[in-house]
């Protein structure tokens, strides 16, 4: 076993379940940062953890008991709630719905993702329609009460889905975000009625205006809930009786971390679990570098997450859709494609060839694995062009064979095309950054921001093979890659707060409403955030509650989140104006000069600020110095260079200040550097890799 200095007690453990590795980052009371992989146990993800832990506490030399027990906060990002949904493995759902609103969900906007496309098939309704049953009363749109709530048509329904087996069951009641008083009379009646456990209530689970969005969201907790929750609660008791002290923190769709039992309240919130934790990521390397303007393409296995800090800030919006179902809840904007190392490449029926969007997965992963995957895949065509070396990767876990990756591509997709196997290789890979390019354009151009003003983060363990092609194409300066890159989600899991996010409707014109009225409706909100913070442990000034407006023209379907200014308890209203006229330009190139403004929602940011310790840099310096060359490979560069016996530098051999100029190939434990030709890689006092792109070089 390999020497690996002492850590020192406690330490922060993140966990990050991806669909081919499990990911875990530990840094200690002194700084000292490690990252260890395991692969990815699909059937069973708890094991999956338990796994993870394993291999740190052998490559440690510590007992798992000891790891645990000396470990302080242990964050997990998992793809439970996700892949629930993909997968369609929920639970049998009943609803309760105003009288003569049974088939809103079936109904939806009436909107389409391609317009033209007019028989694509909507994804089934997860409540079928004998389940979703009516009840009489009604709230106005200001939550009065019109007629009042059947309590006969409730225990009714109840009875019903008692006989029908049902598991969980969502309420979305008409004008619900005005007053939750029917909804809550409803709970009342079920709670002394029903045998399950399992209920969910628009008025709590997101009180926003739209039936649909509204009830679509309830549907999807009510679904996912049992087994979401379940998993938590057998992970948290698996990791208790392994030796961990106390429960175990979770990622939300917000970028933010909860306590297990506030996400056991709402684990709709945890569809983004994992990826939204590069919100953490993106804060570590902003607090490293001085860059406010970063934007992180990270590459995994199976696929592509995309996520934008513009000037600090990481967008978050309710418009989150997976595989078809709606859900308004916070989620960080995060673009995925299906574009990763185990990405399938072939050719279709028409000749052409096709790269993605499925993928290899964890078991059996890229043909070149052995594991029983004859068909191609990015990590093949990398192994083919010399740009990754055969032989054992991430530890030992899987063994890369140069030879089964050439007979894949040559099999599928170099004979169909009549090519050779070099040449289908480079096709597959210029294919794939294509898709990466217009995923970056997703979240950059398409939203009003120009790329040339970022620096490209490469992260994913595929991530900085593609990252020097995609910032060129895109225009960027700049690419920074984490030493660590191969898990980002798990790092910026140590750096992620806890967040908290409310709302209440309100429709006032922003020039004519009053402070106290304004004030009056954000009372409610901050006291209630508070009170979550304070039973997340955070009080006085690790507690901080943020003020946001949602704000449109008088006539605009949408509404854009406006922050209140600092000091926000005032009510000023030209700060206000100002700072979503800034935004909406931006977003759509215009403005409405002296334009009514209307509120249609208040809401707030609660945050609990994690003590935490900063990573340690790195020992000896080599300001300016041509790192040691440890071996030179065949490589193909790109379109621009071809073919380049390029040097291969091992990354526990470059020191702060190094620098080299490419070709040239870095090899990390989670990852491996392609560095163009002309393009300066210098390492930064963490060991992290800044890269400047050579200007005048094609992409």
């Amino acid at each position: 076993m390999k020497h690996t200095p002492e850590i020192t007690p406690p330490w922060r453990i993140g966990v990050d379940i991806g669909g081919t590795f499990t990911d875990m980052a530990l840094i200690d009371a002194g700084g000292s940062l490690r990252v260890f992989k395991s692969p990815t146990t699909p059937a069973d993800p708890s094991q999956g953890v338990l796994r993870v832990l394993q291999v740190a506490a052998a490559e440690l030399s510590v007992p798992v008991a000891d790891l645990l027990a000396h470990c302080r906060l242990f964050i997990h990002g998992s793809t439970i709630a996700t892949n629930t949904i993909l997968e369609r493995k929920g639970v049998r759902v009943g609803m309760l719905v105003t009288e003569g609103f049974r088939d809103f969900l079936e109904i939806r906007r009436g909107l389409r993702a391609d317009q033209w496309d007019h028989r694509a098939p909507f994804p089934p309704v997860l409540v079928p329609r004998y389940l979703r049953r009516p009840v009489r009363g009604r709230l106005d749109k200001d939550g009065v009460e019109e007629s009042a709530l059947s309590a006969e048509d409730v225990r009714d329904a109840v009875r019903f889905f008692e006989a029908e087996g049902v598991e969980s069951i969502a309420v979305c009641l008409m004008n619900a975000y005005a007053s939750p008083a029917h909804e809550q009379q409803v709970a009342d009646i079920i709670n002394a009625e029903w045998s399950g456990r399992w209920l969910s209530l628009s008025s709590a689970i997101n009180p926003v205006v739209g039936e649909y969005e509204r009830g679509s969201t309830t549907v999807v907790n009510a679904w996912i809930a049992p087994k979401v929750v379940g998993y938590l609660e057998r992970l948290d008791r698996l990791l208790q009786a392994e030796g961990l002290k106390q429960s175990i923190l979770l990622v939300q769709s917000n970028g933010g971390v909860v306590s297990a039992r506030e996400a056991a309240e709402r684990p709709v919130n945890l569809a983004l679990s994992g990826p939204a934790a590069g919100v953490g990521a993106l804060n570590l390397y902003r607090s490293l570098t001085g860059i406010d303007d970063l934007v992180a393409m990270e590459i995994g296995g199976t696929s592509c997450d995309v996520t934008l800090m513009a000037d600090g800030d990481v967008p978050v919006s309710d418009a989150l859709e997976i595989d078809g179902y709606h859900l308004a809840t916070p989620a960080v904007d995060i673009h995925t494609v299906g574009a990763g190392g185990g990405t399938l490449a072939g050719v279709d029926g028409g000749g052409m060839l096709r790269v993605g969007p499925a993928g290899a997965g964890a078991d059996p992963g890229p043909a070149a694995y052995g594991l029983g995957n004859d068909r191609p895949t990015a990590t093949d065509a990398h192994l083919v062009l010399g740009r990754m070396r055969p032989g054992p990767m991430a530890g030992g876990a899987v063994t890369l064979d140069a030879d089964r990756a050439a007979k894949a591509i040559e099999t599928h997709v170099a004979a169909p095309l009549g090519l050779s196997i070099e040449q289908a290789a480079i096709g597959i890979l210029r294919l794939l950054e294509q898709n990466l390019l217009h995923a970056v354009e997703r979240l950059s151009v398409e939203r009003g921001y120009d790329p040339k003003r970022f620096t490209l983060v490469a992260a994913g363990g595929a991530g900085p093979m593609h990252g020097v092609a995609v910032a060129r194409a895109l225009g960027c300066r700049r690419v920074f890659v984490p030493v660590q890159a191969g898990a980002f989600c798990a790092l910026g899991m140590l750096w992620s707060d806890v967040r908290l996010d409310s709302l209440r409707v309100m429709d006032g014109d922003l020039d004519a409403i009053g402070p106290d009225q304004v004030s009056e409706g954000f009372a409610p909100l901050v006291d209630a955030a508070r009170a979550a913070l304070e039973r997340e442990g955070f009080r006085d000034t690790e507690a901080r509650v943020q003020r946001v407006f949602d704000l449109r023209y008088k006539g605009q379907q949408w509404s854009l989140r406006t922050v209140v200014p600092e000091g926000g308890e005032t009510l000023d209203r030209a700060a206000i104006r100002s700072a979503f006229e800034a935004d909406h330009e931006r977003r759509f190139g215009h403005i409405q000069p002296d334009g009514n403004l209307l509120i249609t929602a208040l809401r707030t940011v609660a945050t609990g600020e994690i003590a935490r310790q900063a990573p340690v840099g790195l020992s000896g310096t080599a300001p300016g110095a041509t790192p040691p060359v440890a071996d030179h490979r065949r490589v193909f560069v790109d379109a621009a260079s071809g073919w380049a016996d390029a040097p291969v530098h091992r990354s526990d051999s470059l020191l702060p200040g190094h620098e080299l100029t490419g070709p040239a190939i870095v090899e990390a434990p989670t990852t491996t550097v392609l560095i163009g030709t002309g393009d300066t890689l210098t390492v930064d006092g963490h060991g992290n890799y800044l890269i400047q792109i050579a200007e005048g070089v094609a992409a």
